[in-house]
């Protein structure tokens, strides 16, 4: 999969917060020219932070729509339906940093018992589990946010999903790693290890 150039992520954070901005002025996003150059579909995720808090994240995994419509649909979301939060006030607007995760595709991880964590790279996977109609994604940056090893990291994204935190030991539960490319306001851009 082809990777983004830094200035193509500066577009899609722009469109991004066009995205949330068009919310507050009632008017219709224009975004024809980067439907054009973003047209393959992509999994993504957009996080908002306000004074380095989360205030919303969220994003299609599987890459079910073209990455300039996802960009869009999941900046609207992030800051207006993360049930986690109220939501964005037009006010804040001045004061969110945004982050676009995209998304390489799913890698089931085939491994059993503790060799799973084998699998896991920390600062390069992010963790996906799925167990009967429950599932949780946390992104490859979220673990070394919070200083988890691999262990740590594939409870974390169990509770995320409702389960408890040794799911991921279940024959049935099934645990997909995947990679970011991530571009933020914040710092410009950060590289995928």
């Amino acid at each position: 999969m082809e990777k983004l150039s830094p200035a193509q992520g500066k577009k899609l954070l722009k469109l991004a917060r066009r995205a949330i901005a068009s919310h507050f002025s009632k008017t219709q996003l224009n975004f024809e020219q980067e439907k054009k150059e973003f047209s393959d579909p992509r999994g993504v995720f957009v996080t908002i932070k306000k004074n380095g808090k989360l205030r919303g994240c969220i994003g299609f995994p599987y890459p079910i729509k073209p990455l300039a419509e996802a960009v869009v649909e999941a900046a609207k979301a992030a800051a207006f339906h993360d049930p986690r939060f109220e939501p964005l006030q037009k006010e804040e607007l001045r004061q969110i940093k945004i982050e676009i995760s995209v998304l390489t595709p799913l890698e089931e991880i085939c491994a059993k018992g503790q060799d799973i964590l084998k699998e896991i790279k920390i600062g390069r996977d992010g963790l996906l589990v799925q167990f009967f109609n429950f599932s949780g994604l946390l992104l490859p940056q979220v673990a070394i946010e919070q200083n988890w090893n691999a262990l740590q990291f594939i409870e974390a994204t169990c509770n995320k999903a409702g389960l408890p935190s040794d799911a991921w030991l279940h024959p049935n539960c099934n645990i997909f790693k995947f990679q970011a490319e991530i571009f933020s306001e914040e710092n410009k851009r950060k590289r995928k290890k």
